[in-house]
């Protein structure tokens, strides 16, 4: 069956780059799923640093819809009634929507509709090349969404079912949606440290969207957390989720106070969520030798270390984007058994372009989730 040729509300990007808009409209097209696909109502999705990163031109986005952290549930036949978005900052303008109608791909099992489910950022994944072979999240013909796939920040979405995550029933949408991007991102990132229960993990920027989320995986894994952030809230937080110790690096000593606590040795490994050189440069000079760096902050310089030095002191780096299927799994069992929890503010989809601009002045401690028009 055929989607009829109503619209739906998104927030279309005009012009990415340094000089964007995003604009929220009630006449883009509702997708039609092909008949290996199904047609999602979204409920909300989460707004990640990264998708103002794409907006504003720091990262490649070849689409005019952003967004990667969507929940919404399978549908078929349902209609929906329009309501109006009123303009609340510079980013956003006034529309209006209609009514319509939705249906699933034809092909798809019946017993799909109406399961609730997650559009992560690896959308898609050809599963049929060298490089899927060993770790599908590297997939060089990956589909992202808000990069080369209209993203989340719309009603409606297609997606073939395979890569959809199927979300627990214990977990609420608001919730879910970080881990989807946030979440999975840190898990798998502790993960590629191959560190043992108590040994030692470095966490500059740990009082942030995954940062948070790090601290509570880590210490579930049994892992010793040394935080490092700033400010005398993100060391309660911090503290508060896991953490064995907290580092101001604007006022502690953390060079000093990190060879203390690890026998004069550094850290078995270090996850930098920071987005600067400086960051990297502070992870590198905790490690102990034989520690591993994963990087993960969206920081554009070179990494500050030489090959010599990793050669005297057996460094090993790594890349990290997302995580795997069945990362993604696991990590909803721990959400479901209560081991971790995001932390939150959850907004209208009108005020989009408001969470956009927090996020640019980094005025979210936490994570953002706006809901979308029902």
């Amino acid at each position: 069956m055929a989607v009829r040729t109503e619209h739906q509300i998104g927030a279309w990007v005009e012009n990415p780059g340094p000089d964007a808009r995003v604009v929220i409209r009630d006449d883009l097209p509702i997708p039609s799923p092909s008949a290996e696909e199904v047609l999602i109502k979204l409920d909300c999705t989460g707004v990640c640093h990264s998708d103002l990163y794409s907006i504003t031109g720091k990262t490649p986005m070849k689409v005019n819809i952003a967004g990667h952290e969507g929940i919404g549930h399978i549908i078929k036949g349902r209609s929906q009634r329009g309501l109006r978005i009123y303009p609340t900052s510079k980013w956003l303008y006034t529309v209006n929507v209609t009514d319509l109608t939705v249906v699933a791909g034809s092909n798809v099992s019946q017993d799909l509709i109406g399961k609730r489910v997650g559009i992560k950022w690896l959308y898609k994944y050809c599963d049929d090349c060298e490089i899927c072979s060993k770790d599908v999240t590297y997939c060089p013909n990956q589909k992202n969404p808000g990069r080369n796939v209209l993203g989340t920040f719309q009603q409606y979405i297609c997606s073939m079912a395979k890569p959809l995550t199927f979300i627990p029933d214990g977990i609420s949408s608001e919730l879910a949606a970080p881990l989807l991007c946030a979440g999975i991102t840190i898990y798998s990132a502790i993960l590629k440290l191959r560190l043992k229960p108590g040994e030692w993990l470095l966490l500059p920027g740990a009082g942030g969207g995954l940062g948070h989320l790090g601290v509570q995986i880590a210490h579930a894994l049994g892992l010793k957390v040394i935080a490092v952030d700033s400010g005398e809230s993100k060391r309660k937080l911090c503290l508060e989720l896991g953490a064995t110790r907290f580092l101001d690096f604007k006022v502690d000593d953390v060079d000093k106070t990190v060879k203390e606590l690890t026998n004069g040795y550094g850290v078995h490994g270090a996850v930098c969520l920071a987005g600067n050189k400086a960051g990297y440069a502070q992870a590198i000079a905790q490690l102990r030798n034989t520690g591993v760096l994963v990087c993960v902050g969206l920081a554009m310089e070179e990494l500050p270390i030489s090959p010599f030095m990793m050669i005297v002191r057996g460094i090993s780096v790594f890349g990290s984007s997302v995580g795997t299927e069945q990362e993604m799994k696991s990590l909803l069992e721990m959400a479901s058994e209560g081991k971790i929890k995001a932390i939150v503010d959850v907004f209208d989809f009108q005020e989009l372009g408001e969470v956009l601009e927090k996020l640019r002045i980094n005025g979210i401690s936490g994570r953002a989730v706006v809901k979308l028009p029902i």
